[in-house]
């Protein structure tokens, strides 16, 4: 057999392509080999790094250049001094020595005696519990260094459905400082026992990812019994979203409360659940974090957690990060957002680069926007946080994309005006007005007493409670808030039947008489619960909040005594900042003037006693088919009447 050598090899190939071009036509060779493709345009983003390149090296002008800082270099972890950065089209163009760059700026702010650190970037938040539509939340959170935000978006996409990540790019797209990034929600509807305002399978996850490259992830996937149990309703569709995340090359949240045993940490991380918000406990962290979890630590984790990463002297922190995850309007003004988050973890132990990191470029690169956001480097967005003390976090400036939008914690740019639509705005599909009646728990025909399913918030054993109850003379079994006592319910605003549960609950609820309270904010699927002591002041608070398009009402003595209007969704409310934390505070303050069952004061963590995700077992949900009292066990699908 003849062996072509090494040598002979190049020789070879060179005269069979010589043959071949031979058998083509002289005009179909050149069409192939000289005629150019048509010049692509290029998008916006190409445009913009194009431009910038030109201006890191000199040959166009700046917008804006910032000398003279003390620069926190997230990727070396080191503070740099006497830095100037360079900024032209809302990027950073160019970093380095002051006085070195080549070229001229429009604007020039010297921040001798300033420390530079990136824009804040939240992992997992619901910017819908802060109350305040997209606009208005950017006016509440960037004076407080919080440029941009990972969206955890299952709270709006159950009312809008699939203008979910329509929705979250409006503000940006209309001038809105603040950059948002949608993980869109997983838990649309939360299990198969509930229905609202949308349905996401593959196909929708699919679009949501194809629609924007903001759109960067799903959402916390919640419904761990689905996700482990192919008999469970909501197998497929869980399953479904993942796989077109994957087939997006996105990123797969998750939502591991409760999970604690190395055996349901493994299953958490072999599913391609990528991240946990719901760590509590120290060890628990650990094991996620050392089975690859990315963890995003609430600041009531802080004190068992951190300490714990400092004593073991972690190495590698760039699997962590800090969050808010759900912090209401009047509580941001009073605690702060990422920078209160940011100062505490420096104050549990945790060195200060480190610190900045997890609020900044670890979640972009968890994410995989680290080109874009969490740094002070070339080609990012000019996210620049000045600041007079970094370890006390002494917000100083605010740059988002470029602009100065805020000195000392005042916002300096106009809100972005957006005309929401009726589909964002006419949510509340209640059906009629609700009367006493739809509240009423009726006993079964003669009985002087009954037994009652007993639940009381945050519920997470296997059974519900029981308690044997009385009947009254007209055949109800009624709140008793001096046995601590109350009448919880759950009203459908999606389909228009006006349908109602009822069931009682314990060690919450007002004392008060003929009072009640009632919110449209009812994680995940944000159904109207109303709770009281009297059927109609029951009818009174859910119909309120019907009428304002959603919100919260509380009724003290028979009448409606405070409000807080969120007609966006049922969920915000597109108005200043201020006078909704009023609204908050006046709802709060006229919630002290009654008398409650437990703790004084409002329950407003009542938002969330009826999540349907793990730990959760019985919950009270809406009526559906097969299930008119509302009780079912969200792990099996299992239901029992609420009396009997």
């Amino acid at each position: 057999m003849h062996l072509i050598t090494r040598f002979q090899f190049p020789l070879a190939i060179f005269t069979l392509v010589i043959l071949g071009l031979s058998a083509c036509s002289p005009s179909q060779t050149k069409k192939e080999l000289i005629e150019p493709p048509a010049p692509m345009e290029f998008n916006d983003e190409i445009k913009t790094r194009q431009l910038i390149t030109q201006v890191a090296l000199g040959r166009e002008n700046a917008d804006l250049i910032v000398h003279n800082v003390t620069l926190l270099n997230v990727f070396t972890q080191e503070w740099q001094p006497q830095q100037d950065i360079v900024v032209a089209a809302g990027r950073i163009a160019w970093t380095g020595d002051s006085g070195q760059w080549p070229g001229t700026a429009i604007e020039e702010f010297d921040a001798s005696g300033m420390w530079a650190v990136p824009g804040f970037g939240e992992s997992h938040k619901h910017i819908e519990s802060s109350y305040l539509t997209p606009e208005y939340e950017a006016a509440l959170v960037i004076p407080q260094g919080n440029t941009w935000t990972v969206e955890g978006s299952h709270e709006v996409s159950n009312v809008v459905g699939t203008r979910n990540a329509e929705f979250w790019l409006a503000a940006e797209q209309a001038g809105s400082p603040l950059k948002i990034f949608p993980a869109i929600g997983s838990a649309t509807p939360p299990t198969v026992y509930e229905s609202g305002g949308g349905y996401y399978g593959y196909k929708e996850m699919h679009d949501f990812m194809q629609h924007d490259l903001r759109v960067v992830a799903l959402g916390e996937v919640m419904d761990w019994s689905a996700v482990i149990n192919a008999d469970n309703g909501g197998h497929q569709r869980l399953w479904e979203m993942i796989q077109a995340t994957y087939d997006n090359r996105g990123v797969v949240e998750g939502h591991g409360m409760n999970l604690h045993s190395q055996t349901d940490i493994s299953a958490f991380a072999a599913a391609g659940l990528a991240s946990d918000h719901e760590v509590r406990l120290a060890q628990e962290g650990i094991e996620k974090l050392r089975r690859g979890i990315f963890l995003e630590v609430k600041h009531a984790a802080f004190d068992t957690l951190l300490p714990k990463l400092i004593e073991m002297d972690l190495q590698d922190w760039s699997n962590i990060s800090v969050t808010t995850d759900d912090r209401d309007v009047f509580a941001t003004l009073q605690l702060g957002s990422m920078d209160y988050n940011i100062r505490s973890a420096i104050e549990q132990g945790v060195p200060t680069q480190i610190a900045y990191q997890l609020g900044s470029y670890n979640t972009a690169r968890h994410f995989r926007i680290d080109h874009l956001v969490g740094s002070l480097a070339p080609g990012r967005y000019a996210d620049i946080v000045l600041l007079s003390n970094p370890e006390t976090v002494a917000i100083e400036r605010v740059y988002a994309s470029g602009l100065l939008a805020g000195i000392k914690k005042e916002y300096q740019l106009p809100i972005a005006k957006i005309n929401y639509l009726s589909w964002a705005t006419d949510t509340m599909k209640v059906g009629r007005t609700l009367t006493a009646e739809d509240f009423s728990l009726q006993a079964p025909s003669g009985k002087t007493s009954v037994e009652a399913a007993i639940l009381q918030p945050f519920w997470f054993k296997p059974d519900f409670m029981t308690r044997t109850l009385p009947v009254s003379s007209n055949g109800t079994v009624d709140a008793n808030p001096k046995e601590g006592l109350i009448k919880v319910a759950m009203v459908d605003r999606y389909h228009g039947t006006a349908a109602v549960s009822k069931m009682i609950w314990q060690n919450v609820g007002p004392k008060t008489s003929h009072s009640a309270l009632a919110s449209s904010q009812s994680h995940d699927l944000h159904n109207i619960w109303s709770m009281g002591n009297n059927d109609a002041a029951m009818a009174l608070a859910a119909n309120t909040v019907a009428n304002m398009g959603g919100g919260w009402a509380l009724v003290k003595e028979g009448k409606v005594v405070a409000t807080v209007k969120l007609d966006i969704a049922g969920l915000m409310t597109s108005r200043p900042v201020q006078e909704v934390a009023d609204e908050m505070e006046h709802l709060l303050q006229q919630a002290d003037t009654m008398e409650w069952i437990g703790m004084p004061g409002l329950p407003e963590r009542m938002r969330f006693a009826f999540l349907t995700a793990a730990p959760w077992k019985w919950q009270l949900v809406a009526p559906y088919e097969g299930n008119p009292g509302g009780l079912v066990d969200v792990t099996t699908g299992k239901t029992h009447p609420v009396i009997w």
